[in-house]
């Protein structure tokens, strides 16, 4: 049984500790061995990754891991019930798998118990929240002492593609709120020992803040970043305007996450920092993760994490490479709650570009739809929405959608699609919730709604920003608007 499955529910706590409490407790703490933290299951994906250097082994083992998934979903999940008689038929795994219907997130939502194994327990769950950068908070399910312990191993694997070894640190500029940030001359950092990154504040990017954070990076000397793009380009180009390159030259290599990425933006960050830019592709629910590498932009698809379809806007598979189509994912190892052809909403085409760095890898150019928004704070700070959404507010989770909307700095309508009112408790928690994520930035006005419009392609968008952010810092990179 993973330790940090059982210690998780206490994370908050240990986040919220003074510095000298984690710094003692964490640095006990990472000197666990990955055996105990993680779990057996964790030893196990590990194997698979590595055998992922022998295509036709790993061809063989992802049509395995899919007619599995396939079987048991058909045989213990009610809302595939329908699809025994297609188990049993003689076909190949990719056959079946065409026949299952695609999975939309509001059909997910609407009946999630359907979707729910028969065989696995509730014990066997562990609840999880997205939202990030879409429209459709949801609640659902992973396993408990499984889930985890994967995304320990790929998220691991990833670091050591990047290059980052036991000794390095990292320095964070992922959305975490710094406990007491919103206080006058209140700490922006905090360091974690367990995982060695150096938490920044993503909601304090102004020029008055900046040497605060170049004094942590000083203390703590990390080697590495991991960041959300709209939070490190204001870092990077305030590096570029005051070098500093006793930090700059010590980083060997940044990696990006959840949001979409700008080829000027990557630019920027190489040029700053000198190094390699890789990026990361995920999501909550499990069913799909890629990776770029050092040496080639793309991204590349682990074969045995989940399987990777593009569909087109008429229902069929996209085959040719150009051509646009959603990325649907297939999540292999989650027996509590098997997501089968689950629709992202992020758009891909398949590379034409032979792969012949990963064989086995299903490769694609660009991932697009993960679009870089930004509230305007009263003191006219900018806070992501991927940042926002890294709360995964527990009083959304039985809205059907959201979406903010703003036309003065400070404060923003947050439009909930539902079929009842929030309670005043939820609705005080929320507003709680989203003034203390913002540093005590940004009220909102809840409001129920009945519809909540679509783009013109047919998207949700999750904030609907009425102020001109090019005025404000950061704003720039945002080119050509969506």
């Amino acid at each position: 049984m993973p330790m940090e499955d059982i210690i998780h529910p206490f994370l908050k706590h240990y986040t919220a500790a003074p510095q000298w409490i984690k710094t003692t407790l964490g640095g006990i703490y990472s000197h666990f061995p990955t055996s105990l933290r993680y779990g057996v299951k964790y030893e196990k994906f590990l194997a698979e990754i590595h055998g992922c250097r022998d295509p036709v082994w790993t061809a063989k083992r992802a049509d395995e891991k899919l007619m599995q998934t396939l079987r048991w979903a058909a045989e213990t999940v009610p809302a595939y019930q329908a699809m025994q008689a297609e188990v049993r038929r003689d076909r190949s795994p990719e056959e079946l798998l065409s026949a299952f219907p695609l999975l939309e997130k509001v059909s997910l939502k609407s009946a999630m118990t359907s979707y729910l194994s028969s065989a696995k327990a509730a014990r066997h769950r562990l609840a999880a929240h997205t939202g990030g950068s879409t429209s459709i908070p949801m609640r659902l399910y992973l396993e408990k002492y499984v889930s985890r312990s994967k995304d320990f191993a790929y998220n691991g694997t990833f670091d050591t593609v990047a290059g980052i070894g036991p000794a390095d640190r990292i320095l964070a500029l992922r959305g975490r709120t710094v406990p007491g940030a919103d206080r006058p001359g209140g700490p922006i950092w905090m360091y974690d020992p367990i995982k060695r990154y150096l938490h920044l504040s993503s909601d304090h990017l102004e020029p008055q803040h900046m040497p605060r954070y170049m004094a942590a990076a000083r203390e703590w000397q990390p080697t590495f970043i991991h960041a959300f793009p709209s939070a490190l380009v204001p870092f990077a180009k305030w590096l570029e305007a005051n070098p500093a390159p006793d930090i700059t030259e010590r980083i060997r290599c940044v990696q990006l996450f959840s949001e979409n990425v700008y080829d000027y933006q990557i630019e920027l960050i190489r040029r700053v920092f000198n190094c390699p830019v890789l990026l990361d592709y995920g999501h909550t629910e499990r069913a799909l993760k890629a990776i770029s590498l050092p040496e080639d932009p793309r991204y590349f698809f682990w074969p045995l994490y989940g399987k990777l379809e593009l569909i087109g806007f008429d229902g069929n598979p996209v085959t040719r490479p150009g051509e646009l189509g959603e990325i649907v994912g297939t999540g292999f190892d989650n027996r509590v709650m098997p997501l089968i052809r689950y629709r992202t909403g992020d758009l891909a085409m398949w590379s034409a570009t032979p792969n012949t760095i990963r064989p086995g890898f299903p490769v694609v150019d660009r991932i697009e739809g993960r679009l870089q928004e930004f509230l305007v704070c009263k003191e006219q700070r900018l806070v992501s929405i991927c940042t926002i959404g890294a709360a995964h507010f527990e009083q959304l989770a039985d809205a059907d959608r959201m979406q903010f909307e703003q036309n003065e700095p400070g404060r923003a309508v947050l439009k909930v699609l539902s079929a009842t009112e929030l309670n005043e408790s939820a609705r005080a928690q929320l507003s709680a919730g989203i003034r203390a994520k913002t540093q005590g930035g940004l009220e909102v006005d809840i409001v129920r709604v009945d519809e909540i419009a679509r783009t013109s392609t047919g998207k949700h968008k999750l904030l609907v920003q009425n102020l001109d952010i090019s005025n404000y810092l950061g704003a720039s990179h945002i080119q050509g608007e969506v």
